[in-house]
């Protein structure tokens, strides 16, 4: 129990954030002072900054890097936002933690003397749902790709360079940059994508005593909705190039999940509401996603 425990993350702003959030709990939980060290590790997200995430790799380019040093032991806890994570996991991984969600909702910042009433408005995303969500919403949009850690994005837009960008509330409100956001969308209006607003604390399968103090951290009403919302996921075969927002909430003794996908053109949308037993996650968000596949037959083609 003294050995040295080494954490694995990105290196930005956010990331290490949300290093320090895991380290506090984690030594809470363990009832020891142990040493530590954080290893950043460039994902091929860092990286290649500039390209489009669909061209790079897809989904999981900011964690697979973390991953393999997990694997390979050059690390013992990785920490991730868990829509970044693909929701295939690798089989000699596991999540251990799952932090108590943070605000799961969507925010938009616009350029200074911007509105939605503004003609053509240049958006930056690099999400095809958020894309798609917000034409759907505002036809005055204009969709342009947009890469960057929540800082450069914001300075992009202030440069003109944008008229605005669509971030995640999550890290906008971890970053304390709230006062930049122009308009947060409800969870219906802009259905999130699954696990936005999480962090998830990973480690081996075979790493029993990690495992032991992670779950002492672990928020289980966030775990069942993640499970619930990543379930919908991998049932549509969901990839970079899905077009789908998926949130589940609990109430009572109940999960409630909301989703939308889009057709592969983009042109249609299907929509589901589903309410199961909280103490079948897994359950309900696979019957959810059967469900979207069913409405969206001949329109959308499974990925995997």
């Amino acid at each position: 129990m003294n050995k040295k425990i080494i954490i694995g993350a990105r290196g930005s702003k956010l990331s290490l954030s949300y290093v320090e959030k895991v380290k506090k709990l984690f030594f809470l939980a363990s009832g020891k002072e142990k040493e530590t060290e954080i290893q950043i590790i460039k994902t091929s997200g860092d990286i290649f900054h500039d390209k489009k995430i669909s061209d790079i790799g897809g989904k999981n380019i900011f964690c697979k890097e973390i991953e393999n040093q997990l694997i390979d032991k050059k690390v013992d806890i990785a920490v991730h936002s868990l829509k970044d994570m693909d929701s295939f996991e690798d089989n000699n991984l596991i999540i251990g933690a799952y932090l108590k969600r943070n605000d799961p909702r969507d925010g938009i910042v616009l350029k200074s003397g911007k509105s939605f009433d503004s003609e053509n408005l240049t958006i930056g995303s690099s999400s095809k749902r958020r894309e798609l969500q917000f034409k759907s919403h505002f036809k005055n949009i204009i969709c342009k790709n947009i890469r960057g850690n929540i800082d450069s994005r914001i300075s992009k837009v202030k440069r003109g360079e944008y008229d605005g960008t669509i971030l995640a509330l999550a890290g906008i409100q971890t970053l304390k940059l709230d006062h930049e956001i122009k308009k947060i969308f409800s969870e219906e209006k802009i259905i999130p994508c699954a696990g936005q607003g999480v962090i998830a604390v990973q480690c081996r399968k075979s790493d029993s005593e990690n495992l032991k103090i992670l779950k002492k951290i672990n928020d289980e009403d966030t775990k069942i909705c993640a499970i619930t919302e990543r379930s919908l996921l991998k049932t549509i075969g969901g990839d970079c190039h899905t077009a789908v927002g998926a949130y589940a909430k609990i109430e009572k003794n109940n999960i409630i999940i909301i989703a939308q996908l889009f057709s592969d053109d983009g042109l249609k949308s299907f929509s589901i509401k589903k309410i199961g037993d909280k103490k079948l996650p897994e359950k309900l968000g696979i019957s959810a996603g059967k469900e979207l596949l069913k409405k969206s037959e001949g329109y959308y083609k499974k990925k995997r």
